[in-house]
């Protein structure tokens, strides 16, 4: 979405119900690890946190020892904790209530979904009522080095638990797009599209703002002298734009000699 679309979207957001969730894994692919932790958090801007449940699952699988370093969750802490067709259908209801929030949203519905799937269940969110606190953090904090969560939690002194624990981590999240998204209610247009003009965005993102394909893309802002830059190593690299000059480009493309957002 252009930055107009987007400012326009996270304002419809805080009107709602924020659905707020974490899970704790055995690893990074829902296909094929398991979670070992759930919270689900519901919020809004007027009223505040209104709910709050988080439990423990036996993944009936090991967990690595590096996860068990990062989460601090052991074996011995989900032996004897139900499995997750004991757990998470209670969690359906809240999970298909209001907009569907996480630090790193990418993460965390894929897992809920397999876990899901396993039951013989589907469990889908509309993209329109999802909400990604990395993706607002990136827009509303584009002079970050790092909007990892534990981070910004020490950016903003959130007094929250343990990060890397679903019910701490669910309430940090909550603690942010609070933050954020109040923003985008207080703040002026102007103030806001000039900070999305400086979020840095990879060739993909700037690919699907223009309606063509990567290589297509790379090659129209290159010819156009559009600034980019080389992120990563090897078959890793990616290519970063300023999403206000590639907006830019997109408004010139069209004939307009004015960057609407601003």
């Amino acid at each position: 979405m252009l930055s107009k679309e987007l400012l326009h979207y996270y304002r419809q957001v805080s009107q709602q119900v924020l659905t707020v969730v974490d899970v704790e894994t055995t690893g990074s692919i829902a296909t094929a690890n398991r979670v070992t932790e759930i919270s689900v958090l519901q919020a809004t801007l007027a009223a505040g946190v209104q709910h709050q449940q988080t439990d423990l699952i036996n993944p009936k699988t090991a967990i690595p020892d590096k996860i068990v370093q990062v989460t601090g969750i052991t074996q011995a802490m989900v032996e004897t904790a139900p499995v997750a067709a004991d757990v998470l259908p209670s969690y359906l209801p809240l999970l298909s209530e209001g907009i569907l929030t996480a630090h790193n949203l990418e993460f965390d519905y894929p897992f809920l979904r397999a876990e899901f799937a396993r039951m013989g269940k589907a469990f889908t969110r509309p993209e329109d009522q999802q909400l990604c606190t990395v993706q607002l953090s990136r827009l509303m904090l584009p002079d970050l080095p790092s909007r990892s969560l534990p981070n910004l939690v020490k950016y903003f002194r959130f007094q929250v638990g343990k990060s890397h624990r679903a019910e701490a981590d669910t309430f940090a999240c909550w603690l942010l797009a609070e933050r954020l998204l109040t923003e985008t209610m207080n703040e002026a247009d102007e103030v806001l599209l000039a900070r999305f003009a400086k979020q840095k965005i990879p060739l993909k993102y700037a690919a699907k703002l223009l309606g063509c394909s990567s290589k297509t893309a790379q090659s129209r802002l290159e010819a156009a002298g559009v600034r980019s830059r080389k992120v990563g190593r090897g078959r890793d690299v990616t290519m970063m734009y300023q999403r206000g000059e590639v907006e830019q480009f997109f408004y010139d493309q069209q004939g307009d000699s004015q960057l609407s957002m601003m």
